[in-house]
């Protein structure tokens, strides 16, 4: 299939004398050997691709080649988005590599602050969720309103009556005390870290992550869902707190760990219908208000 003229024309912007083969959707490149990634949208995904494309900004902004570059992005008249970015061959996250990935998230990514506050400029999806975003002056207030977020998604499908009950819980008495008393400033994360988008540059041999669903928040939380799925070993963990300590107080470490893991389990229950999600976020919670 070729190249739409709409996708080419967005092209030669970046390289005016070249010319194009490839596919949407994968590999593209060009006359003078430079390779990119190309995707065109229907008009419903304008707003994720948006999203995407200032996630995979704000961590080039932290750490500078950890992400894929974005080179164009935007919105045609009939309504379609598109965005080219870097083509990167991604092979599977290495022991090697993924301490140094733990090594760039803390010493770099997860050191660029916002000025903002808590929270992210526009719209993210995390998967298929819509992540409405927006700023709050608070690390509690943010984290609050994106598990009642899911919460109230679950709570109009009619039938998460329990879970449902045991959130008001979690929103109006756990999240206070664990959230509340942090002395903490928002970071870049990105918001899905699993070992689904982490891989080795196959041309650099260096760490990648893509597919983020970013936001400004509490470093910790980057870290839930790697534990969830697994994929990353002890040392990447140990690596990442060698460089960026646990933050105090240390004894609320594993808790807090809860607190941020039950967001992907009630995401998950959201976007797969409860199964073993809904029972894992039923086990969260109840770990989390006894714990507090």
């Amino acid at each position: 299939m070729s190249l739409p003229s709409i996708i080419l024309n967005e092209l030669a912007k970046i390289e005016p004398s070249a010319e194009f083969t490839g596919r949407l959707g994968g590999r593209v490149e060009s006359s003078s050997g430079k390779v990119y990634f190309v995707k065109l949208g229907t008009s419903d995904e304008a707003e994720q691709y948006l999203g995407e494309a200032d996630s995979l900004k704000a961590i080039n902004t932290g750490a500078p080649g950890l992400a894929p570059r974005v080179f164009a992005t935007g919105t045609f008249e009939n309504g379609r988005p598109f965005f080219i970015s870097e083509y990167k061959d991604i092979r599977n996250l290495t022991e090697k590599s993924a301490v140094l990935l733990a090594k760039r998230l803390a010493t770099e990514m997860h050191s660029y602050k916002s000025q903002d506050g808590f929270g992210f400029e526009v719209p993210t999806y995390c998967g298929a969720t819509r992540m409405k975003n927006g700023w709050y002056d608070s690390w509690e207030k943010c984290y609050s309103e994106m598990i009642g977020d899911l919460l109230e998604n679950l709570k109009k499908r009619g039938r998460y009556e329990k879970l449902c009950a045991k959130g008001k819980s979690i929103t109006k008495d756990v999240i206070p005390k664990l959230l509340g008393p942090l002395q903490i400033e928002p970071v870049i994360l990105h918001g899905d870290l699993w070992s689904g988008n982490v891989g080795v540059d196959s041309a650099t041999g260096e760490p990648v992550i893509f597919d983020p669903s970013s936001f400004f928040g509490h470093n910790e939380a980057d870290l839930a869902i790697a534990r969830i799925f697994g994929g990353f070993s002890a040392s990447f963990f140990a690596e990442y707190h060698k460089h960026l300590p646990k933050t105090k107080p240390e004894s609320q470490y594993e808790l807090r760990g809860h607190l941020y893991e039950l967001f992907h389990y009630l995401n998950h229950t959201v976007i797969f219908e409860g199964g073993g999600y809904e029972f894992n976020a039923l086990r969260k919670m109840d770990i989390l208000i006894d714990g507090v």
